[in-house]
């Protein structure tokens, strides 16, 4: 059983960092793509990040290239989002989530990924 866990979401002001984490049990972690989405009340889900396998390529939404960063550490099984510069319309409930095909390639379908975790809060003031 694939289980996903984020943590790190919270409040903070506009300019301001957070760094998202994802948890990840139940396979061998460094075989999977990680892929960060975030859904804001009233809006559709939309991709933020993705990390290949071996962590080889990174793509980014044009909306937070060059303020977020995706990482991960297979080691740990563990896939991290560094978010600068916070703007308030980067308020959402942030998902990390996994394909159940181990891809070499990263994508921003939501569609290609089977496993979500929970969510995690993120909220930036004015």
């Amino acid at each position: 059983q694939v289980q996903l866990i984020e943590s790190g979401g919270g409040l903070v002001q506009a300019g301001g960092s957070l760094r998202l984490s994802c948890a990840a049990s139940g396979r061998i972690f460094s075989y999977y793509a990680m892929g960060w989405f975030r859904q804001a009340p009233g809006k559709e889900r939309e991709f933020v990040a993705a990390i290949s396998r071996n962590a080889a390529n990174t793509d980014y939404a044009d909306s937070v290239k060059g303020r977020f960063t995706i990482t991960r550490d297979n080691a740990k099984s563990t896939v991290y989002l560094q978010m600068n510069s916070l703007k308030p319309e980067d308020t959402a409930e942030y998902y990390c989530a996994t394909p159940s095909t181990p891809y070499y390639n990263t994508y921003r379908t939501g569609t290609r990924y089977d496993y979500w975790g929970q969510g995690t809060q993120v909220t930036v003031s004015s």
